[in-house]
């Protein structure tokens, strides 16, 4: 058995955009947002309730996440219109079905993305929480760094 210090240093947090990326806290930038990867189908859509490092509750209020809605509506048309241009490159003289082959599949395969990071999105830009060098184990309590 591997002798494991319970007494090491926590690690390193990520960068805002390695965070939201990652979809890590938005507090300690260590703890995972989802409880499952975001193409493991049956649970693409389970959340933690609370991050796994410094406990903070994910939703800040009732019905928080609704308003991720309108940041996956953005995911959507943004892809649409990609979708559009990438046939219009693409093929001389695109019909009705080329659209459709291209845009239905790519919303349908990106789906679980969108979800994903349209509730990392709400979170770290209406949720109200900011990175706390402390919580994330950077500092001691007198604000010094480890």
């Amino acid at each position: 058995m591997p002798n494991v210090s319970l007494n090491r240093p926590a690690a390193r947090p990520l960068s805002l955009w390695g965070a939201i990326a990652g979809a890590k806290c938005p507090r300690c930038r260590q703890g995972a947002m989802f409880a499952a990867p975001a193409y493991h189908l049956a649970r693409f859509t389970d959340m933690n309730p609370h991050c796994p490092h410094c406990q903070l509750r994910f939703e800040v209020e009732p019905g928080f996440f609704y308003g991720a809605m309108y940041v996956s509506y953005a995911f959507g048309v943004a892809t649409f219109v990609a979708g559009l241009v990438a046939v219009n490159v693409l093929v001389a003289k695109p019909v009705l079905q080329h659209y459709l082959g291209v845009i239905i599949p790519a919303l349908v395969l990106l789906a679980p993305l969108s979800f994903r990071y349209s509730r990392v999105l709400m979170l770290y830009g209406f949720g109200g929480v900011k990175f706390d060098p402390q919580v994330a184990g950077l500092t001691t309590k007198g604000g010094n760094p480890i």
